[in-house]
C-alpha cells in the first residue's frame, strides 16, 4: 500500500478514529486503527466490540491495500509531523511514514484478526448538529460515573415524531433537554435508546459543527446499536441494557415559589464562597425579599458568605446545595438569568428538590427545553 495525503487532514482523521478507543484493553489488536486505501479515498476505522468510529478522506493513492497499526502511536506521530505532505508506504509487516525530514518505521498488526465493523441500519431521524451538541453538553454531566449501576451511566434518548429528549441522572440530580427532531414519519412508535454518556459526549463534540446529524437505532434485543453520521464520519455504539428509572415524573408541573438571579453573578458567587468548603460539603442558600445570601459554614478552619441580588416570588426559603452539582446546572443554562424554583414535600422541615431553568429576562422564561432538578442536602443547624 502507498499513498500521499495532506498532513492536517490525515492528523484530524487519525485523531477522530482513536478518540473512543479504550485506554487499556486485554486484546491489543483492538487498540489498532484500520487504514484502507482504495480509489481516491482513504478510510480509517476503529472498533472495540462496543464502540466504532470510521472516517473517509481524500488521498493520492498509488497502491491500494489495507493495514492495521497502533492507534495511539499513530495519533502521537500524526499530531507532531512537520508542515508537509505525508507519505505512507507498507512492505511486508513494516510501515513507513515520511513527512518532510521526519521518518518513522512502525510494525503492522494482523488485519485478518481484526473484527468486522457493525452494519448500520436504516436512518431513524435527522437532527441539527449545533442543537444536538448543546443538548448533550447540558445533560451528560448529570449521568452517573459509578459503574456499579450501569443503567444510570448512560443518557436516555427518547425519540418522538418531532422531538428528541435527552435525560440523565445520578440519583442526586436529573437533567432533561428536548430539541427538534425530524423522523420523516408521523405516528410512529416512540423509541428509546440508552447511550453511554462518555460516548455521547464525544459524539456531541465531534458533530457540533455539522449542519445535520443522521441517527440510526437498530438491532435485535441481544445487540441493539445506535449510529451517528455526518460529514464522512460515523460513530456506532452498543446501547446499555436495562430499564431506565422513570425520572420524568419527578419534575413538578408547576412551582409557585421561585427566585430569578443573574446567572453569571450566581456562578461567580458560588465559586468564591465555596473556596473555604471542605470536600463534599454544601453551601447554604437563603432566599429572602432582600436577595440571596450564600454561606459556607460548619468548618472550623474558615467561613465565607456573600449576598447578591435576587427577585423572589413566594415564600422565603433556605436550602443547602452542593456547589459542584449546582454549578453543573448553572453552566448549562445558556441565558442571562436563571430561575431557581422550590418544590415542597409532605415534611415542612424537609425542602424538596430545586428546579433550575433559564430566563431570557427577569420576567420571561427561556424556551430552550432545558430543566435541571437538584436534590438539596440536609440543612446544617
Amino acid at each position: 500500500m502507498k499513498f500521499e495525503v495532506n498532513r492536517d487532514v490525515f492528523s484530524e482523521a487519525v485523531s477522530f478514529a482513536v478518540k473512543l478507543l479504550p485506554q487499556r484493553t486485554t486484546l491489543p489488536i483492538l487498540s489498532g486503527v484500520l487504514i484502507h486505501a482504495d480509489g481516491e479515498r482513504l478510510t480509517l476505522s476503529s472498533f472495540d466490540y462496543e464502540v466504532s468510529a470510521q472516517t473517509s478522506i481524500t488521498a493520492q493513492i498509488d497502491e491500494q491495500g489495507t493495514v492495521l497499526v497502533s492507534g495511539r502511536l499513530l495519533n502521537d506521530i500524526a499530531s507532531r509531523l512537520p508542515n508537509a505532505p505525508v507519505t505512507f508506504t507498507t512492505e511486508d509487516s513494516k510501515i513507513s511514514v515520511s513527512c518532510g525530514s521526519a521518518h518513522f518505521t512502525l510494525l503492522s498488526m494482523p488485519v485478518e484478526e481484526y473484527p468486522t465493523l457493525p452494519e448500520i441500519g436504516a436512518q431513524t431521524g435527522v437532527i441539527p448538529g449545533d442543537s444536538f451538541s448543546e443538548a448533550v453538553s447540558q445533560v451528560a454531566v448529570a449521568a452517573s460515573r459509578d459503574d456499579v449501576t450501569p443503567v444510570i451511566t448512560g443518557v436516555q434518548l427518547e425519540v418522538g415524531d418531532n422531538d428528541l429528549s435527552l435525560i440523565a441522572t445520578d440519583r442526586y440530580r436529573v437533567a432533561v433537554r428536548t430539541i427538534a427532531w425530524d423522523s420523516g414519519r408521523v405516528g410512529s412508535e416512540p423509541l428509546h435508546a440508552l447511550v453511554p454518556a462518555r460516548t455521547l459526549q464525544e459524539v456531541g463534540r465531534t458533530f457540533g459543527s455539522a449542519s445535520t446529524v443522521s441517527v440510526s437505532i437498530s438491532g435485535s434485543s441481544d445487540r441493539e446499536l445506535i449510529a451517528f453520521h455526518a460529514d464522512d464520519k460515523t460513530v456506532t455504539s452498543l446501547l446499555i441494557k436495562g430499564n431506565y428509572p422513570p425520572v420524568r415524573r419527578l419534575f413538578p408541573e408547576t412551582v409557585e415559589d421561585h427566585a430569578v438571579i443573574n446567572t453569571a453573578e450566581l456562578v461567580e458567587a458560588v465559586r468564591r464562597v465555596s473556596l473555604v468548603l471542605e470536600r463534599e460539603a454544601a453551601l447554604r442558600f437563603s432566599f429572602t425579599v432582600d436577595g440571596l445570601t450564600l454561606e459556607a459554614i460548619g468548618s472550623e478552619q474558615a467561613q465565607a458568605s456573600e449576598s447578591i441580588s435576587a427577585l423572589l416570588t413566594g415564600e422565603e426559603t433556605v436550602v443547602s446545595l452542593k456547589p459542584a452539582f449546582l454549578l453543573d446546572g448553572l453552566n448549562a443554562v445558556h441565558s442571562e438569568f436563571v430561575r431557581i424554583s422550590f418544590t415542597k414535600t409532605e415534611n415542612p422541615n424537609k425542602p424538596g428538590p430545586v428546579l433550575i431553568t433559564g430566563q431570557t429576562s427577569q420576567e420571561a422564561p427561556a424556551t430552550d427545553g432545558y430543566r435541571y432538578l437538584l436534590q438539596p442536602n440536609l440543612l446544617l443547624r
